[in-house]
This record gives structure tokens, C-alpha cells and sequence, in this order.
């Protein structure tokens, strides 16, 4: 095999590498409902914490979402 060929496949699996983690900021989101509410948006902070709206609830995230469905709203798929 050429060295030029092997260089350039070597080359773009490391671009390619990079660019898939380069826009990782720790943050996930969902989106919930429920009967009384329109649709918002909850994320996981790099912190743990669930927002809302960019404001941070100050709660962890498993434990926000979990008290929304308890509560009956409908999040994530």
C-alpha cells in the first residue's frame, strides 16, 4: 500500500475523531409535557443538575425528571 494513501486514511479517522467529540459540553436535554403544561425542554448540566429554560433547578437531574413523571408529565421519547 502506498505510504501518501496510508497517511491520508490515518489522517482523516483522527479529524474524524476529534470533530465527534469536539461539541461534547456535557449537556443533555429532553423534552416533557403533561396536561397543564406546553412542551418545554429539560437538561442535564455538566453538573448533574436538571434546567429549565437555562435556569438551573438546583436538583439533580434523574431525581427532576423522575418528580415530573410522578407527577404526570410525559418526558423523553
Amino acid at each position: 500500500m502506498n505510504h501518501k494513501f496510508t497517511f491520508l486514511i490515518f489522517a482523516l479517522s483522527i479529524s474524524f475523531i476529534i470533530s465527534s467529540c469536539g461539541n461534547d459540553d456535557g449537556r443533555s436535554c429532553t423534552t416533557c409535557n403533561s396536561d397543564q403544561t406546553p412542551d418545554f425542554t429539560v437538561c442535564q448540566e455538566s453538573n448533574g443538575n436538571a434546567s429549565v429554560n437555562g435556569q438551573d433547578t438546583g436538583t439533580n437531574y434523574d431525581t427532576y425528571i423522575s418528580g415530573l413523571v410522578e407527577a404526570g408529565a410525559t418526558c423523553g421519547g
